[in-house]
């Protein structure tokens, strides 16, 4: 049977990049992650092997560096929108580029001498950005993964199905944890609009985020996830669809009779596997949802 051609692209991933800006004594530091995937028209290098619509992979990832030098790096989103530009704009056989970013933080050291150039590495979230560009309109996703949250209380788990496989007990006070793998796309779709301002937006969804977690008393982790991305899109305009990957981060009483000590809800295990994993998608009323369902593949 004849076969056709179906989705493809190529590019260049992981360049990991690092931008110093030189402030006088004072130094500022952007660590990047910056995968690049382009795609148009590129059936004949499929078929017959042809690279003549070919922009080569180490170009992508000289681009990048460039780009890093001739742009310097403001935000994750704002570089991702110079590198997804250029690539569609330059080369009339590519029609639509996809830049995903990851940043890693970095805390400055303070010291008593005289300049500001030590760093030390946040063991903080990863934070996300994919930009989409196909000639004439925008998709920017940003978000965030491996963020580690928990409440010691205010949550409980009652009232659920029970059947004769059921062996988990009911509790008024458990631990409520979880590691936020999270995705919120911006309704900035084209350059007649006013662009965000990335870095304020980001965190400002980081605090009300973490702010509806820890104010939420929690009856499910779906209650709490749908609480934390309707705080988002209540106070954030420039959002129009947030979703969230939750795995329960299940925190189990040790049973300490044997040893004739009392748990008064004291000592947990921390269980890593198996674990509950909660995910939805909010929205604004009135808009699309476009995130995928599958935040592994985003």
């Amino acid at each position: 049977m004849p076969t056709i051609l179906g989705q493809n692209q190529y590019g260049k991933a992981e360049n990991r990049v690092v931008r110093i800006t030189r402030d006088g004594p004072t130094h500022h530091i952007k660590d990047l992650n910056v995968s690049v995937a382009l795609s148009g028209d590129m059936d004949e290098v499929h078929y017959s092997g042809s690279n003549a619509h070919v922009l080569p992979t180490d170009t992508t990832k000289n681009t990048v560096y460039a780009f890093a030098k001739e742009h310097g790096i403001e935000s994750a989103e704002q570089f991702g929108i110079h590198l997804a530009r250029h690539f569609v704009t330059s080369r009339e056989p590519i029609h639509q580029a996809r830049i995903r970013i990851e940043e890693y933080a970095w805390q400055r050291i303070e010291t008593a001498g005289e300049g500001e150039h030590s760093f030390v590495r946040e063991g903080r979230e990863t934070r996300l950005a994919q930009i989409t560009y196909d000639g004439e309109k925008w998709e920017v996703v940003s978000g965030l993964k491996d963020l580690t949250v928990l409440n010691s209380t205010d949550s409980e788990f009652r009232g659920y199905v029970k059947d004769r496989y059921t062996t988990l007990e009911e509790t008024r006070d458990r631990v409520l944890a979880t590691s936020v793998s999270g995705r919120w796309r911006f309704h900035w779709t084209g350059d007649a609009q006013e662009v965000p301002d990335w870095e304020t937006s980001y965190e400002e969804t980081r605090r009300h985020m973490l702010q509806a977690f820890a104010e939420t008393y929690s009856l499910s982790l779906q209650q709490t996830l749908y609480r934390m991305g309707a705080r988002i899109i209540d106070h954030r305009d420039e959002i129009d669809e947030v979703r969230f990957s939750l795995p329960n981060s299940h925190h189990f009483l040790v049973d300490l009779e044997p040893f004739g000590l009392s748990n008064d809800n004291e000592v947990y295990v921390a269980a890593d596997r198996p674990y509950g994993l909660i995910e939805a998608t909010v929205l604004r009323d009135g808009c699309e949802a476009r995130i995928p369902v599958d935040l592994t593949n985003l």
